[in-house]
C-alpha cells in the first residue's frame, strides 16, 4: 500500500522516516514503553534504525504493518500508532489489530486517543476493515482507558498469550466494529444475544 498521512486538530499521523531515528531512539528509553510493549530490550539506536529505515516502510509496502509516527505541528514526537496484523484485512476477516505507544513526557494530554481515532476511521473507511482487535498485558491500565475511549469492547483475558521478556503473560482483548461507530461493514453481522 501506497503510505498516507492523517492530520486531526492538534497532530500529524505520517510514516516514520529516516530523520526520525533519533526521536524515536529517545521515546523507546521510557520504562514504560519497555515494560508493556515488544519494542527490544534494552533498546539502541540500531533498534530504532532499522524500525525506520526496513521495518516501517517494508509494512507499508507489503500490506502487513501500517506504523505512523504521531507529530505535534512544530514536528515533536509524541508517539506511534497503527494497525499490525494488516494481511487479515485483504481476506474475508477484514480485521487488523491497533497498537500504539506514547513518548513519556507527551502522556496524559489525550494524544494518544486523538491518533488512534484518526487510525481507526481511516480503517473503517479507506481500509474497509469490519473489526479492529486491540491487545495489551493485564494490568496496562493506560491503554485500556485508550482502548474504552475509543469505544473498543472489552472482550476478556487470554492466559499466556504472549512471551514478554521471557515470561508468559496474560493479555487482555477488545474489539470495535463499525456498528461501535454507527457505521455498517460489507459484511452481514447478527450479534450472538447472552445466555440466559
Amino acid at each position: 500500500m501506497e503510505p498516507v498521512t492523517l492530520s486531526t486538530e492538534r497532530l500529524r499521523l505520517r510514516p516514520f522516516e529516516q530523520r526520525d531515528a533519533e526521536a524515536v531512539f529517545a521515546a523507546c528509553q521510557d520504562a514504560e514503553i519497555a515494560r508493556w510493549t515488544t519494542v527490544p530490550y534494552p533498546y539502541a539506536r540500531k533498534h530504532a534504525e532499522d524500525f525506520v529505515v526496513n521495518i516501517g516502510p517494508a509494512g507499508w509496502r507489503d500490506g502487513t504493518l501500517y506504523t505512523f509516527g504521531v507529530f505535534t505541528p512544530d514536528g515533536t514526537l509524541v508517539g506511534s500508532t497503527g494497525l499490525v496484523n494488516t494481511a487479515r484485512l485483504y481476506t474475508p476477516d477484514r480485521t487488523a489489530e491497533l497498537g500504539y505507544w506514547t513518548a513519556g513526557g507527551q502522556r496524559g494530554r489525550g494524544y494518544t486517543v486523538e491518533a488512534a481515532r484518526a487510525v481507526v476511521d481511516w480503517a473503517f473507511t479507506s481500509l474497509g476493515a469490519e473489526r479492529l482487535e486491540w491487545y495489551a498485558h493485564v494490568g496496562n491500565e493506560p491503554s485500556r482507558a485508550v482502548a474504552r475511549r475509543l469505544g473498543f469492547v472489552m472482550e476478556g483475558v487470554h492466559r499466556a498469550r504472549t512471551v514478554h521478556r521471557g515470561e508468559r503473560r496474560d493479555d487482555w482483548s477488545a474489539s470495535l466494529l463499525p456498528s461501535d461507530w454507527g457505521r455498517s461493514g460489507r459484511t452481514p453481522y447478527t450479534a450472538t444475544p447472552p445466555p440466559p
